[in-house]
């Protein structure tokens, strides 16, 4: 799970902002907190601006943590440094989680120089519930400072981190984090401390999903569970889509001729023809192969039969007497419920959903159903929702506690600062969408008439 995520010169985020998920003061609504023996944590943050505030820079700077992390630095960043203040341009740009895995606690970040794509300095610790910390690395470029700390105790685990650690020692385009984790998976086929490299990597990797509006997070997994065919219905009808039942249907290679571009397809079948081969040499369970091809407009399955032939199937939706329609011919607004819907069956136990501007294409009220819908799925899932709105419906003190309430706002020098409602200690019964609207917490356009 999430605790915290700061970050600081980074787009229009010039000195560090803070999101935190650690529950406030407010003492209702407890149902939406996870709450275990050491820290009650948030299942859900809206964050609140008008546009241009910088809600999307925050997301994208947890895009580009994560995106740096698994893979490398990505291209096109040399100059989201902060720019209201020219030194920023070799000022380091700072970016750190504190997260939770099972029963720990681990500090994670880095500092990178953007305009250079140049990394300064990189840490992870284990945290312990009496505000300790244990080193497990640290490496600082610029002091040429480096060390690993005394998290491991086997002489064999350190002589052998020593290498890898030597190796990426002064390459300033590298995290220490992402090495440890590049073809090293039989590092970690037997347990030991070495495990802590995988496991918040695999963090970074599998949990933390992060969506734009113009990109499809989706892949209607849930709809292949049968054992959820009627609750899944009921859900949608719930939104009141006109959806009344959906089937998973056949599909033909030249169907998809039309929607699919022919390299895409070709790619799709070597790939499961090279699968199948493998499956037949080491009698493997077909049942695992198979791949998702998701679009906009289209969502298509490519799965392996019994008798290794590959098999599409797609998804049709039934409209009471109407008849059936293809996803495609849905509207914008129902194929995002659809998209937002797995966030309510999702099996990742684990996952944390950032979705930037998540009333796109939704009526207010579908909005405020969705999260309605969220709050009252928790149960004792560890699921959590971070989530950009303009949606003021939303501000209900009915529905959400104080701490769930975010709020971005440019200052009078550009620069970008976030800040909890909870600061405010509005009473229970505050009409705090009206106070928005009104301006009282900021983060609304400010007009000005010529």
């Amino acid at each position: 799970m999430l605790i915290n995520f700061k970050v600081s010169n980074f787009m229009s985020i010039d000195q560090l902002q803070e999101l935190c998920m650690i529950s406030g003061k407010v003492r209702g609504k407890r149902e939406h907190l996870h709450i275990s023996r050491d820290i009650s944590l948030l299942r859900l943050s809206t964050i609140y601006g008008a546009n241009g505030s910088g809600k999307s820079n925050l997301i994208s700077a947890l895009e580009f943590a994560q995106e740096t992390i698994i893979q490398s630095i990505p291209k096109g960043y040399i100059n989201k440094y902060n720019r209201t203040n020219k030194s920023n341009i070799n000022n380091s740009s700072h970016f750190e989680f504190h997260i939770k895995i099972d029963k720990k606690y681990y500090s994670y970040g880095f500092e990178i120089i953007l305009n250079k794509s140049s990394i300064v300095s990189e840490w992870l610790y284990e945290l312990s519930t009496d505000n300790h910390k244990i080193e497990i690395f640290y490496r600082n470029l610029k002091d040429k400072k480096f060390s690993l700390g005394k998290y491991f105790i086997n002489q064999d685990i350190l002589n052998r981190l020593k290498i890898y650690f030597d190796d990426v020692r002064y390459q300033d385009s590298v995290l220490f984090l992402s090495e440890m984790n590049r073809n090293k998976s039989d590092l970690y086929k037997k347990k030991s401390d070495l495990s802590v490299f995988r496991n918040v990597f695999k963090w970074f990797d599998s949990c933390l999903d992060i969506n734009y509006p113009d990109k499809v997070f989706s892949n209607y997994s849930y709809f292949m569970k049968k054992a959820y065919s009627e609750e899944i219905c009921a859900t949608i009808k719930a939104f009141d889509t006109g959806i009344t039942n959906f089937k998973i249907i056949d599909a033909k290679r030249e169907e998809l001729n039309n929607t699919v571009p022919e390299n895409i397809l070709n790619k799709i079948w070597e790939k499961l023809e090279k699968e199948i081969i493998k499956s037949k040499k080491q009698n493997l369970d077909v049942d695992a192969i198979g791949v998702i091809l998701r679009s906009n407009k289209d969502f298509y399955i490519f799965e392996v039969n019994k008798e290794y032939d590959i098999e599409i199937k797609t998804i049709e939706f039934e409209h009471g007497n109407c008849g059936t329609f293809k996803l495609s011919e849905e509207s914008d607004g129902t194929r995002r419920i659809l998209e937002l819907i797995e966030i309510l069956f999702s099996e990742n136990n684990n996952k944390i959903y950032v979705i930037d501007e998540i009333d796109r294409s939704l009526h207010p009220s579908l909005t405020k159903q969705f999260i309605k819908s969220y709050l009252n799925s928790l149960g004792n899932r560890k699921t959590q929702l971070i989530v950009t709105t303009h949606e003021s419906r939303l501000l209900d003190l009915d529905l959400l506690r104080r701490d769930e309430v975010w709020f971005m706002n440019k200052n009078a020098n550009g620069n970008s600062e976030l800040y909890s409602l909870e600061q405010f200690n509005e009473r229970f019964d505050k009409k705090i969408d009206k106070a928005y609207l009104e301006g009282r917490y900021s983060a609304i356009p400010n007009f000005r008439e010529e």
